[in-house]
């Protein structure tokens, strides 16, 4: 069955717990104690209704603010498709909180309270979006039952988006009128806006096309792990299994294997126990070559013809994620796919405002959950694409060798 992976974004209280609580319970995917635990916490609150945000919501801190922190992830199918949600949070000091629910995501779901119209955040959130290359987007106007249901309302905060959305790179938008509370557009379509003539939102996750997002013309295949069973039944086996990261591999390809530059064809792909006759992204294989080759994690195999350019010298957009500024000359770690390195600051060429895409060129260094240009120097060649071009092969993380603790999150220009 069809994937669907998308990630909720907005300002505090914009309901977006509760939206993805309200498509988990009309989907039938709660089960029947969990949904009395939530009604018995609820009543235990003092509501007059069953807060659907707390079964998303799972830290102390979340319940008692009644706002999202960490990224929450939750699972549900439709007859249709399979969806993986990834809450993340609103408020401004858990950007890369968002950063990382959303790295993965083919498509950004962005609340707005009807009653507030876009903030900051809105605008915020949708700009990273933008910069993270998710493909599609969706404008959910929530709380339209607080402003009786009006198409006015919704036009105005339609306009305004559909022009603030013209600054950036968003391929597909589409924007709908829900409240996630009584459940107006959610999953069924609303009696109370006739006037609204698009479809419901779980409608449009359902048949959202997502497939030719990924990049099937450029083959890229990082090597995760050299697999040799050494048994009886698999005597010479060697195969080199990891992720499709692009293009469509098939036996008898001619594939290129960097960064030794040595050259084979591809004698089988095996997928868990069954040979395969192509293997395409985001499938998970074990590749056999016709050649016994020195090949090992950290390598690619991609094609003679369509190679990427190993390069030391990497410019890059990076999202700072601890407390101590990136400065130039600073050493780090860095993880692109499967290969690992060290790292040399060059430069921090300028600090993006995400609120109004104003380059500031005058700071030399990123604090936390600012994104920012910077100038990288590595041990070791990346064999990286631009991260417009595949979200995989284009994107790195940055790791402190002290503590092991991610510090930044990387997409090449």
């Amino acid at each position: 069955m069809d994937l669907l992976r998308f990630a909720t974004a907005g300002s505090v209280d914009d309901g977006k717990s509760t939206l993805i609580g309200r498509l988990l319970l009309d989907s039938k995917a709660i089960f029947e104690d969990q949904l009395e635990a939530v009604e018995r916490t609820s009543m235990a609150k003092g509501y007059d209704y069953t807060d659907l945000a707390l079964l998303t919501d799972g830290l102390r801190s979340e319940r008692e603010q009644g706002i999202t922190i960490d990224v929450a992830y939750r699972y549900f199918a439709t007859p249709t498709r399979k969806f993986i949600i990834a809450d993340t949070p609103g408020h401004v000091q858990y950007t890369r909180n968002m950063v990382t629910g959303a790295s993965t995501a083919d498509l950004g779901l962005v609340l707005v309270d009807a009653r507030q119209g876009l903030t900051e955040q809105s605008r915020r959130h949708a700009v990273i979006l933008s910069l993270l290359r998710v493909p599609h987007l969706v404008l959910a106007v929530n709380k339209m039952d607080l402003v009786d249901f009006s198409e006015d309302v919704f036009n105005s905060i339609q306009n305004e988006f559909t022009s603030f959305a013209t600054k950036l790179t968003i391929p597909d938008l589409t924007i709908v009128p829900i409240s996630a509370l009584q459940g107006d557009n959610v999953v069924k379509r609303s009696e109370h806006m006739p006037w609204y003539a698009g479809p419901s939102l779980i409608h449009h996750l359902e048949h959202v096309h997502v497939a030719s997002d990924r990049d099937l013309v450029d083959a890229r295949f990082p090597v995760q792990y050299v697999v040799r069973p050494k048994s009886d039944e698999f005597h010479d086996y060697r195969g080199y299994a990891g992720r499709i990261a692009g293009g469509v591999l098939k036996p008898g390809d001619d594939v290129l294997v960097l960064p030794s530059g040595f050259t084979s064809t591809i004698a089988g792909i095996d997928h868990f126990h069954t040979e395969i006759e192509e293997a395409f992204p985001p499938m998970s294989v074990t590749i056999r070559l016709a050649d016994d080759l020195d090949v090992s994690r950290g390598d690619m195999i991609c094609r003679p013809q369509n190679a990427p350019e190993p390069s030391q010298d990497i410019d890059a957009m990076v999202c700072w994620m601890t407390n101590a500024p990136l400065r130039p000359r600073q050493k780090l770690a860095i993880k692109h796919t499967t290969r690992t390195g060290r790292v040399l600051v060059k430069d921090v060429q300028y600090r993006l405002d995400v609120n109004t895409l104003h380059r500031d060129l005058e700071t030399k260094e990123l604090g936390l959950n600012e994104i920012g240009r910077v100038q990288l120097r590595t041990t070791i060649p990346l064999l990286c694409d631009p991260y417009e071009k595949n979200r995989t092969t284009g994107s790195f993380i940055l790791v402190d060798e002290a503590t092991g603790v991610t510090v930044g999150a990387g997409m090449i220009n």
